[in-house]
């Protein structure tokens, strides 16, 4: 018995592993997750198993009621949503890591405090730590992402030397743990800091690092889920945690490199703390706005489109219009493309995902390094939503809080159409200078509305 559950596990490692290698694919995403959620689903039946709580029939109905539940989310929640979704989904994998600990902790000091050697114990205090972050750090996300708190950076006076001060007193806590395992109170003040530093890190990150700080999170509910298995002695548990910790600190190096800067940088204090009262240097205040049938008329005429994606195309749900304009341009033989920015939207690959839905074929996303050449040869470029991810300050302006972060080079393209619905500036708070240029025009208001009639005004060319 015990070698079939090893076996089991073994199996279920080889297809996390297996599975992530297809995430890593636009088109090949959907497959690597259902491979991921198979091998999962052999780690959950094999560990009941080896407890011996359920029979195969309880599984298999606990399988069913779970398999509803997702289903029924799966199809309620909006595509526009789905950043608040993974910020909970990190969040209450934080809090089963913490809850772990905790009855773990429990049940070894009444019952058996010779089990609760240093490896045990470290593990414990490390998965309360990283578990008690990670859930309340996700929660204050998914109230930013959902617009139940501001966005913007939250600060205050002395705010990183109180983190540090927590910090120090989780340490100094912890080793009193070490040397009186019996005492409920230090437990309690390793709670309260922990759910408390979740929150306090957090908060002074600004709406415009979310990507990062979701990809974060990832990693820190897969290293408390590493932290669990080494309490539990679930071998299962530490591979698949220690997968998801790398993958998560990868991909948040990667989106971090996308948007030239450190990680610290990032946790001390994100974008929009620095709000600027101008555009670009020098008397340009005027943007030139363009309507409907302009709008089309130049789609019509032009013979490459590339299209930049944003969060504002998310909010308007506009990525089903959009495709609607391509398959428009596509009968007229233009060029048509998508421009992805790494750190577009609200997660990692937001618009990748929200484009997918749409049906539009992987091969016309195209990332930044691939289509940044392209742009000055493109007659019509086209932002939906998107601000600082093609803001030349990031090039020029070495003031700019986004100086030196890589972006899509729309203002080198022959025409440039904005659709925006005020002149309000994106999250780094600083005016785009592309706005003012003499070859941009802004088309106001709801990108989704906007584009419907661009679309049916194209349709009569």
């Amino acid at each position: 018995m015990n070698t079939g559950i090893q076996l089991a596990y073994l199996v279920a490692s080889v297809l996390f592993i297996i599975g992530i290698k297809y995430l890593g694919k636009t088109k090949d995403a959907r497959k690597g997750n259902f491979i991921s959620a198979v091998g999962m689903l052999i780690a959950i039946v094999a560990t009941l198993l080896t407890l011996d709580v359920l029979t195969f029939i309880e599984i298999g109905v606990c399988v069913l009621i779970g398999s509803v539940i997702g289903l029924y989310y799966a199809h309620k929640v909006p595509m526009t949503k789905i950043p608040e979704m993974v910020a909970l989904f990190n969040g209450f994998g934080g809090l089963a890591s913490f809850a772990v600990a905790l009855s773990d902790f429990y049940l070894k000091s009444e019952t058996n405090l010779a089990s609760l050697d240093a490896v045990n114990l470290t593990s414990i205090l490390l998965s309360l730590l990283i578990g008690g972050v990670t859930f309340t750090g996700s929660m204050v996300a998914y109230l930013k992402l959902d617009g139940k708190v501001s966005g913007q950076p939250i600060t205050f006076k002395g705010q990183h030397a109180l983190n540090l001060f927590l910090l120090i007193a989780f340490v100094a806590a912890s080793v009193l743990v070490f040397l009186d395992p019996t005492q409920v109170t230090f437990i309690v003040i390793l709670i309260v800091i922990s759910l408390l530093l979740g929150v306090m890190t957090v908060i002074p990150i600004g709406g415009a690092d979310m990507p990062v700080v979701i990809s974060l999170l990832n990693s820190y509910s897969g290293m408390a889920a590493c932290a669990t298995g080494f309490i539990l002695n679930n071998n299962v548990l530490i591979v698949a945690g220690s997968l998801v910790g790398a993958s998560g600190i990868i991909l948040t190096q990667i989106m971090c490199k996308a948007m030239n800067r450190s990680l610290v940088n990032v946790l001390l204090g994100g974008f929009g703390q620095t709000v600027a009262t101008g555009g670009a240097d020098g008397p340009a205040v005027v943007v030139k706005e363009i309507g409907v049938e302009e709008t089309a008329m130049l789609f019509d005429s032009a013979s490459s489109v590339i299209v930049v994606p944003g969060y504002g195309m998310a909010v308007a749900q506009a990525q089903h219009v959009i495709r609607e304009l391509m398959e428009q341009c596509e009968k007229r033989n233009i060029n048509f493309r998508f421009a992805i920015h790494p750190v577009a939207g609200r997660m990692p690959g937001h618009m990748n995902v929200l484009l997918a839905e749409a049906n539009v074929p992987y091969e016309q996303l195209k990332e930044m390094d691939e289509i940044n050449p392209e742009f000055p040869s493109t007659d019509v470029a086209l932002v939906v939503g998107a601000n600082d991810v093609v803001n030349p300050a990031a090039r020029d302006d070495k003031t700019a809080p986004i100086y030196g972060m890589p972006i899509l080079n729309v203002d080198q393209a022959q025409q440039v159409v904005f659709l925006k619905r005020s002149m309000r500036p994106g999250f780094a708070g600083i005016e785009n200078e592309v706005l003012f240029d003499p070859k941009t025009s802004l088309l106001f208001g709801d990108a989704k509305d906007s584009l419907t009639k661009v679309v049916n005004s194209l349709k009569t060319l």
